[in-house]
């Protein structure tokens, strides 16, 4: 059976004191749930956050890495960094990152192997845009995107990737995909893992949708057969309604 992740993503919101009251107010709301609860904050939050977390069941992620470990690349950070601090998770791939950012799936796949390297666990998004789902080539392009992205991992470590669909349509703009859309799609990314990797690697890998996850709609989603919980924008920088999502059952 697997485990249900539900991950908050505060994209660039959040100063160091409210993190740290948000997750004081979240962390007795939430430390009863079998989920598993992780709000991946802004680079300046990642410290007081992990403190704050300390002996709590809530884990923190970054939102983006670099996949060199040091160098010349102003204004990035490495995954050995991250993990020098305790950071457990790591965002990579987000549909802003790619469409604002220049990121590819290439980039993508060198930073997925970074993750692994420095023990970072990767939440790697993928989704059509509305256009590529109006002109049916939705499953498509995001299988391409998983045989990409997933290029060169190990069994193991595909076992062990989080995927977030995320259907770039449905983000921030409170449409979201009904629940059978969602799952078809899940669906499909688990048997194209199947195809490359095996059943038993598609069987392990959790897979979360995104894309306007609320508490009214966080129970119908998380219910369907292949999808493993979700990656939460909005909905997660308010205590209480992030706090339903992850006890929606």
């Amino acid at each position: 059976m697997r485990k249900k992740v539900i991950a908050g993503n505060w994209k660039m919101n959040m100063l160091p004191d409210e993190a740290i009251r948000f997750i004081s107010d979240l962390d007795p709301l939430v430390k009863n749930t079998e989920n598993e609860v992780v709000l991946c904050v802004p680079y300046t939050d990642l410290f007081y956050a992990l403190l704050t977390a300390q002996n709590t069941n809530i884990k923190i992620g970054a939102q983006n890495m670099h996949w060199e470990e040091n160098g010349a690349y102003t204004g990035e950070v490495s995954g050995k960094m991250l993990k020098a601090i305790g950071v457990e998770y790591v965002i990579l791939g987000h549909s802003e990152r790619r469409q604002y950012f220049a990121e590819t799936d290439e980039t993508v796949n060198k930073k997925l192997k970074a993750a692994f390297n420095y023990g970072l666990k990767p939440i790697v998004c993928v989704g059509e845009t509305l256009e590529q789902r109006e002109e049916g080539k939705a499953k498509e392009i995001v299988t391409t995107q998983i045989e990409k992205d997933l290029e060169g991992l190990t069994d193991e470590q595909v076992a062990n990737t989080i995927i977030a669909y995320e259907p770039i349509w449905a983000i921030g703009t409170g449409k979201t995909a009904t629940s059978e859309d969602a799952n078809e799609m899940t669906k499909t990314i688990r048997e194209k893992i199947a195809n490359i990797y095996g059943q038993k690697v598609a069987d392990r890998v959790i897979i979360q949708y995104g894309g306007s996850v609320k508490s009214s709609n966080a129970k119908e989603l998380f219910s369907m057969s292949d999808i493993d919980g979700g990656l939460v924008g909005g909905a997660s920088l308010k205590v209480e309604e992030f706090s339903k999502i992850v006890n929606y059952n």
